[in-house]
């Protein structure tokens, strides 16, 4: 990983010409591919993404400009958005090639299928190139056409071609040596019509990309699906315990639907933070295309498997989940306070997404201590994310409305709500429906300074800049936050079955 947090290629071949030749191709100009190749992403797909954020009101046209061909859709789209040129992920370890052959005195051409106005702008950023071919609103420079125009230019075997897709046989074929970026199929391929010099292999496998974008490790929040099953001491009824497992299952795959959207959406914001660079959408690890397509295959199965197995309701309160998680993509992460709210209530919502599976009516303490306590871990995650702004000398979060200033507010805020969720539960104790449920209730009273450690050393994590970004994360992986959980299952245990004082 380099220290933009992109993932480099790895080349599979080293430059073993002799000196003779490799100053003879000095005189043999380097065309180079711009998507996939150059980048390691595609600009129009980045492009489409910037406009659904930018002017989704223009969607409906762009459908209507691409039915009158690609060319002049891309002028259109390039004229319609402003693509974060600078935030785009190179392909680290062909441009440092690239800088060796420019050192040399080698012409380099930037050829691509994209516009001319998202192409030069680069060409300028990567201060490489001789000149730019490119798309101009009536002729889309892919593939033949791409051909055509450098034997044009050079001649049937005058250049050299970079390229990273099948569709750039149809260039390699008259090129007169190729340069691929890629795997071995693509290599095989080029193999067979060209003379290939060097082959850039790519990062990590794509299923371990594939995983690592649907955030697989943040499943384990959906195990709060199960918690009206464990608070109305049913987790032994089999039926239940099943419906509550196939539930977990449906909320992790929309769950995950939910994350590669957000990801999408959210490119500009993830590229310019320290560590989100490194997921795999924001770095290249996986195409944008894959992320567009497994979207609504993982939504669909989701859907599947809950209308086949569970209850209506638990349908309706997983639409319930998709819709605010939209919204908060789109617009209410961008809100300070209402995003927060949006994030304690996602939380919440699985507490009831479990009640609904499993057929339990909802407990008003249940849901009430989860608003309070996920209402101060969402704010333990701002503060920590301006607190990171403020130790790098910025002012306000990309893509949010938060300000550094904001951060005795959060503070507050934050540490208030962890009380109030103690409070609740020790009114929670007193209760009716806690001594109906449990044959001791007075035992509970030990897990409330267990909770009030708990939150008060998450809030003294936080202020010493040692929490994780994602204190659920946090609280999952760390040592004596699950020892302070298995110590209130106990308590809550002995008090089930009836050990007095």
């Amino acid at each position: 990983m380099d220290t933009d947090g992109h993932t480099p290629f790895r080349t599979t071949q080293s430059d073993t010409r002799p000196s003779d030749t490799r100053d003879a191709d000095r005189e043999i100009p380097l065309a180079v591919d711009l998507d996939g190749t150059l980048l390691r992403t595609d600009a129009l797909v980045e492009s489409l993404l910037a406009l659904v954020r930018q002017r989704p009101r223009d969607i409906p046209e762009a459908i209507w400009r691409l039915a009158r061909g690609r060319a002049a859709f891309k002028a259109w789209l390039a004229d319609r958005v402003a693509l974060d040129v600078a935030g785009l992920p190179l392909a680290l370890e062909l441009v440092d090639w690239l800088r060796g052959e420019h050192a040399r005195g080698r012409r380099l051409l930037l050829v691509t299928a994209s516009d001319r106005k998202v192409a030069e702008p680069i060409a300028e950023r990567v201060g490489l190139f001789d000149e730019v071919l490119a798309s101009d609103g009536t002729r889309n420079l892919k593939g033949a056409h791409k051909a055509t125009t450098l034997v044009a230019r050079f001649g049937r075997g005058g250049f050299d071609y970079a390229g990273d897709a099948a569709v750039d046989t149809a260039v390699w074929r008259d090129c007169r040596r190729a340069i691929v970026v890629g795997g071995p199929r693509i290599e095989g391929a080029a193999r067979q019509v060209a003379a290939v010099e060097r082959v850039f292999r790519p990062g990590p496998p794509r299923a371990r990309a594939v995983l690592r974008a649907m955030r697989t490790h943040q499943w384990a929040k959906n195990l709060l699906l199960f918690l009206p099953l464990l608070a109305a001491h049913q987790m032994s009824n089999g039926a239940a315990l099943t419906a509550a497992l196939l539930a977990f299952v449906v909320f992790g795959l929309t769950a995950s639907a939910v994350y590669l959207l957000n990801d999408l959406l959210d490119l500009p914001a993830d590229r310019a933070h320290p560590r989100k660079c490194r997921r795999p959408f924001a770095a290249g690890d996986l195409p944008l295309a894959w992320g567009l397509g497994l979207t609504p295959v993982l939504l669909a199965s989701a859907l599947a498997l809950g209308l086949a197995f569970l209850p209506w309701h638990f349908i309706l309160v997983l639409g319930g989940y998709f819709i605010l998680t939209s919204a908060y993509t789109f617009l209410l992460k961008r809100i300070p306070i209402l995003d927060v709210m949006t994030l304690a209530a996602l939380y919440t919502i699985r507490v009831i997404a479990g009640a609904a599976a499993v057929g339990i009516p909802p407990s008003f303490w249940l849901l009430a201590f989860s608003m309070f306590i996920f209402l101060s871990l969402a704010l333990s995650k701002r503060f920590t994310e301006l607190r990171g702004l403020q130790e790098r000398g910025e002012l306000t979060a990309a893509g949010r409305g938060w300000h550094v200033d904001d951060l005795p507010l959060v503070d507050s805020l934050g540490a208030s709500s962890g009380v109030a969720c103690v409070l609740v539960l020790a009114l929670y104790i007193d209760s009716a429906p806690a001594r109906a449920l449990y044959a001791s209730p007075d035992l509970l009273w030990f897990v409330c300074p267990l909770v009030l450690y708990w939150m008060s050393r998450l809030w003294f994590k936080t202020h010493r800049g040692e929490m994780h970004d994602d204190p659920v994360v946090f609280a999952l992986s760390d040592r004596v936050s699950l020892v302070t959980g298995a110590l209130a299952a106990g308590i809550a245990l002995l008090a089930a079955h009836g050990v007095g004082w």
